[in-house]
């Protein structure tokens, strides 16, 4: 444990501290410029704040809404598709879903889990001098109905026709939506090529930790030409007004979601927002302004797919259409390895019907098996390079005042005469960096913690307290967090008994209140987050501690030290790393510069 590897381990402690903040928004946003002052889609009429209010048809006048007129008794009808997992209300003004309820999941304080609240879904109705849209009619349900799918009509007195028929599957978050225009051929609009759709919904509030749901809900979309999903800022408001088509839009909260899949194609032009509503209870508002290529002439159907659910990592990669991207596991090599070791590992383990603290408890157990032979390595080489000390004190000593790269030479020579590699130990530490950052996305986002309790903690998925403070700190927040706390004292014990080990300390004593004081660091960033990542962190703190008991009662540094001294009287029987190659040529040219070498 040289100067050089205690500088890089806590580099990777910065890089673990600005990662909170990293991860709120993954890489840099690939989608087109930003567009936040003007509307580049053709202007619609706005739908009433409130969708519950079905005044809207009754008190549009006949030369609007010509043949589609309809009574306030009708108007006022509510309808419903349910399954075994949602609970789908519409109403009959406009025919679309203004609450969506899902059984299996509750509010943080137990109440009834709805999904989203103000949802109002307007397209254009393509009639020949009519301004209108579904949302200025009133819609009765067909006969033809039944439990699994909802058929709902606007009646015209010229034998015209309007038609959505919802479709709900068993046991499924999918919901399929198939809009028919029949209108008489003197009322149809063949010249309309759009078909302009507006989907605006609120979140209400369904999580402990307000502040937290709201930096992690915000407006999903794929683009057409890529695979890569983006989204817009989470935090604050922020919009976007495409450049080129779109496959799909999602208006995602932090553990549950809402996705519009049409079977068009959203064209260019198309523009996503989000913003703070104004009611109280309701964190955030989203909003869609739409473009679909659309043929009412040829006798085309607009079709849609909806996805009602939670985040799920399965259930949105079996909806299709790269759904399960929507969660944020990490960009690069931390994405990869939540995919395809976290979560298979976490999947399998559930399957036991464990309490989810065991299962933690059985996932680091799995990950520190599979990283111990990185640790037993870098435990190996920390102990060559203590065996070492008294040589590489005497050669500092000797070269003290010589040129910093003769010594460096020098320290080469004696790393290669012991068949020592000086980075042997920060490298197998470097590799433990994605699996430690990956978990950092991972416990955060997954909504199988959700409402899971484990000792004290009654919510895995935020944070724990054994202590409300009658104030609020920065960063820290207003809470005491028992988790938090005790992964940051078996960091600090962690980091003392690594600094006996290595004696960094004594070369160093100026970096020794650095390496203390970054436990402390964590501290104030994970008060506030996912219990679960807290637990993980200490129980593989306590891991590590047995493991290092096991390496300092089995590693012999006797016969460590009389194998590198054999090493010494055979030197080339082990081959010389590339790194110790690249000092040595670095400190031979160095050589050739000095005044009088040739």
């Amino acid at each position: 444990m040289d100067r050089n590897s205690v500088i890089g381990l806590l580099l990777i402690g910065l890089i673990m501290v600005g990662s909170t903040y990293i991860f709120k928004s993954d890489e840099p946003a690939k989608a087109p410029k930003q567009v936040k002052t003007e509307k580049v889609v053709p202007e619609t009429k706005k739908a009433e704040p409130n969708a519950n209010q079905p005044s809207t048809a009754i008190e549009t006048s006949n030369s609007k809404i010509g043949v589609f007129v309809s009574t306030e008794e009708k108007a006022n009808q509510t309808f419903t598709l349910e399954n075994e997992v949602l609970k789908a209300t519409f109403n009959a003004v406009g025919g679309s879903p203004t609450s969506v309820i899902l059984k299996n999941y509750t509010t943080w304080d137990k109440k009834e889990l709805e999904l989203f609240r103000n949802n109002i879904l307007v397209f254009n109705i393509p009639a020949k001098g009519l301004d209108i849209t579904n949302q200025d009619l009133v819609f009765e349900k067909s006969t033809a109905s039944n439990t699994n799918n909802l058929i709902l009509q606007a009646k015209g007195t010229d034998g015209s026709l309007i038609e959505m028929n919802w479709n709900l599957k068993s046991n499924s978050y999918l919901v399929d939506l198939q809009t028919k225009f029949s209108l008489q051929p003197s009322l149809l609009n063949t010249n309309q090529k759009n078909l302009h759709v507006e989907w605006t919904q609120s979140a209400p509030g369904k999580e402990k930790n307000r502040s937290n749901e709201s930096d992690n809900s915000t407006v999903y979309y794929q683009l057409s030409a890529e695979d890569e999903v983006d989204k817009l800022n989470p935090i604050g408001f922020d919009s976007l007004a495409f450049e080129e088509g779109v496959k799909w839009i999602g208006f995602k909260q932090q553990f549950f979601t809402s996705v519009m899949i049409p079977k068009s194609e959203i064209k260019p032009g198309s523009m996503i927002s989000t913003r703070t509503p104004n009611e109280k209870e309701d964190y955030k508002r989203f909003n869609a302004n739409m473009n679909l290529a659309f043929d009412p002439g040829a006798g085309q159907a607009a079709e849609f797919q909806f996805y009602f659910g939670p985040n799920q990592f399965q259930a949105l990669k079996e909806a299709g259409h790269d759904l399960q991207k929507q969660i944020p596991l990490g960009w690069g090599i931390f994405g990869w390895v939540n995919k395809f070791l976290v979560i298979p590992v976490f999947n399998w383990l559930d399957g036991y019907n464990l309490n989810y603290g065991i299962i933690i408890l059985l996932l680091t157990l799995i990950i520190k098996s599979i990283l111990f032979p990185f640790q037993y390595k870098s435990y190996l080489s920390q102990a060559k390079m203590r065996v070492l000390k008294p040589e590489i004190d005497e050669l500092n000593k000797k070269f003290e005042n010589d040129d910093p790269m003769k010594k460096q030479q020098a320290l080469m020579g004696l790393y290669k005469e012991a068949g020592v590699n000086p980075l042997g130990g920060c490298l197998p530490l470097l590799l433990q960096l994605p699996i430690l950052l990956a978990l950092f996305n991972f416990f955060p986002n997954a909504i199988e913690l959700r409402q899971q309790s484990f000792l004290w903690a009654d919510d895995l998925s935020t944070y724990d307290s054994i202590f409300t403070l009658p104030f609020s700190i920065p960063v820290y927040g207003d809470h005491v967090s028992l988790f938090a706390l005790l992964m940051t004292i078996s960091t600090i014990i962690y980091t003392m008994m690594n600094n006996q080990l290595s004696g960094a300390n004594a070369q160093m004593p100026q970096l020794k209140w650095m390496m203390y004081l970054m436990p402390v660091i964590f501290l104030f960033v994970l008060n506030s987050y996912a219990s679960g990542l807290n637990y993980y962190y200490f129980l593989a703190n306590v891991i590590t501690f047995g493991q290092q008991f096991a390496f300092t009662r089995f590693v012999d540094e006797k016969k460590i030290h009389a194998k590198i001294q054999a090493n010494k009287i055979k030197p080339n029987a082990k081959k010389q790393s590339s790194f110790q190659q690249k000092l040595e040529e670095m400190a031979r040219k160095r050589g050739y510069q000095q005044p009088g070498k040739k």
